[in-house]
């Protein structure tokens, strides 16, 4: 309901930040219609951002997460170490069924330092690996999945399970840009 809901207030959103249509009255010709109209790149950006945010909860939400409403800690952490949004989510799925399957009060749902390494807050825990992998593996030369996969854990089939759980997250992300579509904003 909260995500149906969500959906509403960005589609609400959508609709009312676009700049109304001025018609024109030129002698001889029909009224064109000119559309005046500035979505700076910033503006965008936010689109974008809240768009995967409302992805990652609700996939989380889904497989009734633990970290469900922790979807501005992963957006923030991507955003600070400039890695995927869904990396992070998508190794939680995969290391512990999304934070389900953790030591008691670890906040390790990533299976850092071997799923042993204690967090205070999911938010430290998002942060501390969001923060070993841009520096252990992306500044490192290991930039996609496939590539972290082998340094990150020894099953040999990690890196297709994480690229996986990774598309159920895009996929959300494409259900809310159709439906953003139907409120297009020129550029």
């Amino acid at each position: 309901m909260k995500n149906l809901i969500a959906l509403t207030l960005f589609a609400l959103f959508l609709f009312l930040s676009a700049t109304p249509v001025k018609a024109e009255i030129m002698a001889g010709a029909s009224a064109p219609l000119v559309y005046n109209s500035f979505i700076s790149t910033n503006d965008i950006e936010l689109l974008r951002q809240n768009k995967m945010k409302i992805a990652i909860e609700t996939v989380l939400k889904k497989y009734d997460s633990p970290m469900s409403e922790e979807s501005d800690s992963f957006i923030k952490a991507c955003i600070k170490y400039q890695i995927d949004c869904y990396l992070l989510p998508s190794i939680a799925g995969l290391e512990s069924t999304f934070g389900k399957f953790i030591w008691p009060n670890s906040h390790n749902a990533f299976g850092w330092d071997r799923g042993y390494m204690m967090f205070d807050s999911w938010d430290q825990g998002i942060d501390t690996v969001a923060k070993g992998l841009r520096k252990g593996y992306l500044n490192k030369g290991a930039l996609t999945v496939d590539q972290i996969g082998p340094i990150y854990s020894e099953s040999p089939t990690w890196a297709v399970r994480v690229n996986n759980i990774r598309d159920q997250f895009k996929k959300e992300e494409d259900k809310l840009s159709l439906l953003s579509n139907q409120f297009p904003v020129q550029l």
